[in-house]
């Protein structure tokens, strides 16, 4: 899952990024509300994280221009301003959520998920189970299966394979891949994605004979049956 923190506080943009990196998001970082429209129009992003205070743009009315734009993803609104009205106003804007300052990292994590969820269960029919062919996995208890078998994933191989089954059999390039799973500044030269492409083949595919994890020569990998 890949999230667009807006936040002109960079000690505080920097905490959000490190923290959400370390359970297993992609993070970028835009300044301004106007940065934050840039990230939008150039890229896709599964949530938004948008603090109020900003300058040049407020929050407010950054969360109407991206709605007005259409980016149909959750926005979470965090805020010092904690008065009814307040928070009515950002979830008129468009907001999904709204967190009130200061909060704890564990409970914008458990808002994030709830947030995510929420979208997966819309753009799934209400199901957090993705599947392909006898390969499972449980995006609300993190789980991993196939035929049954559960199978133990790091954060970062799960985030990959996560991304993979979300597209399956349309194959992606490394850069797509970069982009999601790591960060828009991840250097896609680097030989990272490959290593864990290999990481998640022993995994997933050795120990049960039948290939899913394809290598597409010139373009990156895809999540097939057969090729």
């Amino acid at each position: 899952m890949r999230i667009l923190v807006v936040e002109d506080q960079i000690k505080m943009a920097n905490f959000l990024k490190k923290g959400l990196n370390e359970v297993g998001y992609a993070v970028d970082l835009a300044e301004s509300g106007i940065d934050a429209e840039s990230f939008i129009a150039q890229s896709e992003y599964d949530l938004v994280i948008l603090d109020v205070m900003l300058p040049n743009q407020n929050g407010i009315d950054t969360a109407r221009h991206l709605r007005r734009d259409g980016y149909g993803g959750p926005i979470l609104m965090l805020t010092a301003l904690s008065t009814t009205k307040d928070k009515v106003l950002g979830l008129d804007a468009g907001a999904d959520d709204y967190l009130t300052k200061p909060y704890s990292f564990d409970e914008l994590l458990a808002r994030v998920r709830a947030l995510l969820r929420r979208q997966s269960a819309a753009s799934a029919g209400a199901n957090s189970l993705l599947q392909y062919s006898d390969l499972e996995v449980d995006l609300l208890h993190r789980v991993v299966r196939r035929g049954g078998q559960e199978i133990s994933l790091t954060t970062k191989e799960f985030a990959l394979l996560e991304y993979l089954i979300r597209n399956a059999e349309r194959p992606l390039g490394r850069v797509s891949i970069a982009e999601h799973v790591w960060d828009i500044h991840f250097d896609s030269e680097s030989n990272v994605i490959d290593v864990y492409i290999n990481m998640l083949r022993k995994k997933i595919d050795t120990p049960f004979g039948k290939k899913l994890i394809h290598t597409v020569v010139g373009v990156g990998y895809v999540l097939k049956e057969n090729i």
